[in-house]
């Protein structure tokens, strides 16, 4: 029997709706949420909790959770990793899982926050973070090192490091360019997992059409390491730019590929039965 799993993080409420000139309503995402349930999928990215327009949406489902409608799937929100977020998250909703990100490669230190934090100041505001959110009584918490596939490895490891001395439960390893390919993701990924010995989320984009097979690359470097392996996908692979990783494929390939056998074993919740009416009503809902 596996000791570790794979299990499926599903962004489409998240990164799905970041995706150019398309939107979902709230219902629409509830809709998703509900087939997401019903596919057996661990978790569902659903939202931003700092964006007051998403506040009715957020709680109602929450709410529909609290019901035992939408269970047992977990619902999780996103959000910067900044001690202020986590206050507004946990002031506006009723979330118990979260994800904190920052970015972490020296390109996006470097353009995105303009010399006002040094690679230092991204360790602490993190860990601050994750801090007020332990306090705050967040049961779950992952943290999202933004452009990981670009990030020096050794400073990767030790924002790790500092995510779970905080107590982060995973770490997200974001290819945000879709930067990696299965054999560089492979290598990262289980030299992080070796040194930090934390389960990983992958969390991979498709612009050179590699994403299925980065992120189960990934997630077999993190099971070879001897954590749990964490994919995010999107349905139908909706997302930014080229898209995420397909709910459907990825699935698929982790059920039926010669590579994923015995030791590389799916979430057993996952009914692949279910895909074809969330597949459908995601087309009709995004137009």
């Amino acid at each position: 029997m596996a000791k570790n799993k794979i299990y499926i993080i599903d962004v489409t409420n998240r990164d799905g709706v970041q995706t150019s000139r398309i939107c979902l309503s709230k219902l629409q995402k509830t809709m998703i949420n509900l087939y997401l349930n019903e596919m057996g999928i661990y978790q569902s990215e659903f939202g931003f909790p700092v964006t007051h327009h998403e506040t009715n949406y957020l709680n109602a489902n929450l709410e529909l959770a609290k019901m035992g409608v939408l269970k047992p799937i977990i619902l999780e929100g996103w959000i910067r990793a900044i001690p202020e977020d986590v206050e507004v998250a946990t002031k506006l909703t009723k979330l118990e899982h979260l994800n904190l990100s920052i970015s972490t490669s020296e390109q996006m230190i470097r353009g995105k926050f303009k010399g006002k934090f040094s690679h230092e100041d991204v360790i602490q505001e993190m860990t601050d973070a994750v801090d007020l959110a332990k306090k705050k009584g967040i049961k779950t918490i992952g943290v999202n090192a933004e452009d990981a596939s670009r990030t020096d490895m050794d400073y990767l490891i030790r924002f790790a490091k500092c995510a779970k001395e905080h107590g982060a439960d995973r770490i997200r390893y974001c290819d945000t360019l879709g930067f990696d390919d299965p054999f560089t993701i492979y290598d990262r990924i289980k030299a992080l997992a070796v040194e930090v010995n934390i389960p990983i989320e992958l969390h991979c984009h498709n612009d050179l059409g590699l994403v299925v097979a980065t992120s189960l690359a990934g997630a077999k470097a993190a099971i070879d390491a001897g954590v749990d392996a964490y994919i995010n996908t999107t349905v139908n692979g909706i997302g930014e730019r080229a898209g995420n990783a397909d709910l459907v494929s990825v699935i698929l390939a982790i059920k039926y590929s010669c590579g994923f056998k015995d030791k590389y074993v799916l979430d057993e919740r996952v009914d692949l039965s279910k895909a074809w009416r969330i597949a459908k009503y995601a087309s009709y809902a995004f137009g």
